[in-house]
């Protein structure tokens, strides 16, 4: 098993050490010189190298664009990998091309990997943190979400972290491994959003009246879905109020501005109506001597 490996390991560095031997034949067969062949040679790998690179991320977000599953971001991701290996590659070869022996430094590269390794632990998590994101797709770029406590629009992605726009427009930058280390909640995947709202009346108050005003101010909002339809029901009895549960079914684009409409409206409608919210108030009782 030893031996397999020796050799495996030995075959990219004699193909490379074989790269000057192929430069001195081209160059005597073309009476040219040798410094000549190897520019001409070395500008040849690096335009292979991009017209690979850029057939491969067209290729990768070709595939993404016909396919719910693999997302864009995956093909992003993987198209940076690529991209890395294929100059690695290449920059090999343009050295071997020149005649640069590199069997020392691919000996070395054991040592320093584990080195690195061990600097690198949190980079190194969150690149393949990034990858498991990527795969998973849990969020798309512009989604809303929470992750963890952190709640923003995705704005951007790569190998190492993930950028979110906060409500407020702050630019939050996580590490890929905090982010797949912490639960992910996202409002923007789905068709639909249940609002869960309370509202409190008073104990002598009518709570099937309630029920139909809360009904009817509904009824007049467009972005309202019908399907599922929405809940309105006494939820709880509280220490000076009968609370009212309201459970309609909006888009995620409209849930925040259907939100402030109602709280705003409810209260003129309920005394429209002969009906009011309660506050809380104290009753002192003055004992007589």
């Amino acid at each position: 098993m030893l031996f397999l490996n020796t050799a495996a390991a030995a075959a990219p560095s004699d193909e490379i050490a074989d790269l000057p031997g192929v430069v001195e034949e081209i160059s005597e067969s073309f009476h040219m010189p040798e410094l000549a062949v190897s520019i001409i040679a070395a500008v040849i790998i690096i335009i292979a190298a991009k017209i690979i690179k850029r057939i491969v991320k067209r290729s990768l977000l070709k595939v993404a664009s016909r396919s719910r599953k693999f997302s864009t971001m995956m093909a992003t991701m993987i198209s940076k990998i690529f991209s890395v290996i294929i100059w690695v590659i290449a920059i090999v070869a343009v050295l071997g091309v020149f005649g640069i022996d590199l069997t020392p430094v691919l000996a070395g590269l054991g040592i320093t990997g584990v080195v690195l390794g061990f600097a690198l632990q949190e980079s190194i998590s969150s690149f393949f943190s990034g990858i498991m994101i990527a795969v998973n797709n849990p969020f798309r770029v512009g989604d809303w979400v929470d992750i963890g406590d952190v709640s923003g629009t995705v704005v951007a992605m790569d190998l190492m972290c993930v950028t979110l726009a906060s409500g407020d427009n702050k630019k939050i930058t996580m590490s890929n491994k905090n982010v797949w280390g912490s639960t992910i909640v996202n409002y923007s995947y789905i068709d639909k959003r249940r609002l869960d709202m309370t509202v409190s009346v008073r104990y002598g108050d009518d709570t099937e009246k309630a029920k139909i005003v809360i009904r009817d101010l509904l009824a007049g909002y467009p972005e309202i879905l019908t399907d599922p339809a929405p809940v309105i029901e006494v939820g709880s009895y509280g220490a000076s109020s009968i609370d009212i549960y309201v459970r309609p079914w909006v888009a995620p684009s409209d849930y925040w501005n259907v939100y402030w409409r109602f709280n705003s409206d409810i209260l003129r409608a309920l005394n429209a109506n002969g009906l009011d919210m309660p506050f809380s108030q104290v009753t002192v009782h003055m004992a007589k001597d």
